[in-house]
């Protein structure tokens, strides 16, 4: 009967490597919040170009699209503030 050999597992072997998306300093989280709220904003702007659009004759089916993307996306930066919010009350509420 061979003899089975088990070799160990060396330091990250076999784990996937997170690779950074170009930017060589770290990003705080104030610069986070504002990319997302540009986002948000250069979505409602596209929405509202697609409704004047329509207004002159413009595919609706593209205002329709454009216009739910930019309630979702509200939707979303109203749940995120929300949850801000809720963990700045908790932290707020804590004995030191």
């Amino acid at each position: 009967m061979s003899d089975l050999k088990i070799n160990g597992v060396s330091a990250g072997q076999g784990l996937p490597q997170i690779k950074s998306s170009g930017k060589e300093s770290a990003t705080g989280f104030d610069e986070l919040m504002q990319e997302a709220i540009g986002k948000i904003s250069q979505v409602q702007n596209d929405a509202e170009k697609a409704v004047k659009e329509l207004a002159s004759g413009g595919d609706p089916a593209q205002a329709i699209i454009d216009m739910e993307k930019a309630d979702m996306n509200f939707q979303l930066m109203l749940e995120v503030r929300n949850k801000l919010l809720s963990a700045y009350q908790e932290i707020m509420r804590m004995q030191v």
